[in-house]
This record gives C-alpha cells, sequence and structure tokens, in this order.
C-alpha cells in the first residue's frame, strides 16, 4: 500500500479529471427550467452515478484488460494520450470529444432525465475518468491499496455532489471567465498527470529507456 500522500494525489487526479467545476455551467443549462427540488434530485443522482462508475472501474477494470489480453503498461500509455487530448482541450477551455460530443450535447438539451446520461456519463466520468481510475487501481495488487483507490473514488464523487449542489450561486459568482480560469488551470494539471502515467507505462514496455 501506498503512502498517504501518494492516494492524496491519486484523488487530485481523479477530481482533476472529473472536472465538476466544467461541468457546471451545463448543469445550469440543462436544468434551467427545472425546479430547485428537482436540480437537487439530478445532483444526487448524477454524483451516485459518477461514484458506480468509477467504482467499478477500480473492480473490474484489471480482470476486463486481461480478459482482451491488454497489459497494464499498454493501457497506461494509451490512457495517458487520451488523458492529454482531454488535458488540451481543457486549457483551451473547450469541451472536449471525449467527454461530449456536439450531438450528444443538443440530443440532452430536449432530455427529461439529464442525471445519468450525459451528465454522469459521458461527462463527468467518462472515457478518461474510467481510464485513470483503472490505471491507479492496478498500481498494486494489495486489497487495502484497492479499498484506498475506492474512497478516492467516492470522495471524487462527493466533492461532485457538492458542485453541482452550489452551482447556481457559483455559476454568477465565477462567471464564465472565472470557469475558463479555473478549467485552463486544470487542464494545466491534467497534462502534468498523463505525462506521468505515460512515462510509467513506456518504461515497463521498453525497459531500455531507464539507462544504466
Amino acid at each position: 500500500m501506498h503512502h498517504w500522500v501518494e492516494y492524496a494525489k491519486i484523488f487530485m487526479a481523479l477530481l482533476v479529471i472529473v472536472n465538476p467545476v466544467s461541468a457546471v455551467p451545463i448543469f445550469v443549462t440543462l436544468t434551467s427550467r427545472n425546479t430547485e427540488r428537482e436540480r437537487k434530485n439530478i445532483a444526487r443522482t448524477a454524483s451516485i452515478s459518477v461514484a458506480v462508475v468509477l467504482v467499478l472501474s477500480a473492480v473490474i477494470g484489471e480482470p476486463v484488460l486481461m480478459l482482451f489480453g491488454v497489459t497494464v503498461a499498454s493501457f497506461k500509455v494509451g490512457g495517458a494520450i487520451l488523458i492529454l487530448l482531454m488535458a488540451i482541450s481543457m486549457m483551451h477551455a473547450l469541451p472536449s470529444r471525449e467527454s461530449q460530443t456536439p450531438e450528444e450535447a443538443r440530443e440532452a438539451s430536449h432530455k427529461e432525465n439529464i442525471a445519468v446520461v450525459p451528465l454522469a456519463i459521458p461527462l463527468l466520468s467518462g472515457p478518461g475518468a474510467i481510464s485513470t481510475t483503472i490505471i491507479y487501481a492496478t498500481d498494486s495488487a494489495s486489497p487495502q491499496h484497492l479499498a484506498a483507490v475506492i474512497l478516492c473514488c467516492l470522495l471524487v464523487a462527493l466533492t461532485t455532489w457538492l458542485a453541482l449542489r452550489l452551482a447556481m450561486p457559483a455559476r454568477k459568482w465565477l462567471g464564465e471567465t472565472g470557469v475558463n480560469i479555473a478549467t485552463r488551470l486544470m487542464g494545466l494539471l491534467l497534462a502534468a498527470v498523463a505525462v506521468e502515467i505515460f512515462t510509467s507505462g513506456l518504461l515497463v514496455l521498453l525497459p531500455g529507456l531507464r539507462g544504466n
């Protein structure tokens, strides 16, 4: 099991890639016609869905990789590239197509219940979040490590719930500029996470890079 600092790092990495701050303006727009009670229900359902997706990814991620004959190192390299693409979109304050396409956004505007799709999946817990969770969960075979990663996932879901519950006042306080600045900063952090994951996977695939 890693030191608690490592798990704090895992929590921050997952929080950055889920990025509930960037979901605030989308949540406000999609729930503009809903009552306060309905917004609370949507926020709760979306957060629970995020928790379920991330926890399932942590628990069954490695068996799924083994089923398809994919090594963890290869998955790290592929996942890191996906995460880096998302980070680049965030640094430009643009919605990532990995999380949601324009077609999905248009469809969401006509949905009566947007809590699970597209808010939780794929906007919050999309391919990037799932990949990151699997990568960190497979760092160790220890049950204690898996339990700690699951705890990080649950804390991320709780933070997401708080962000969505405070979405209306936060949107007014931050404004468009504030949301964009926060998104760019998170994109920069996410790019650093992607480079670390890419490097760790590459050193396993190409051990000669370690040098003497």
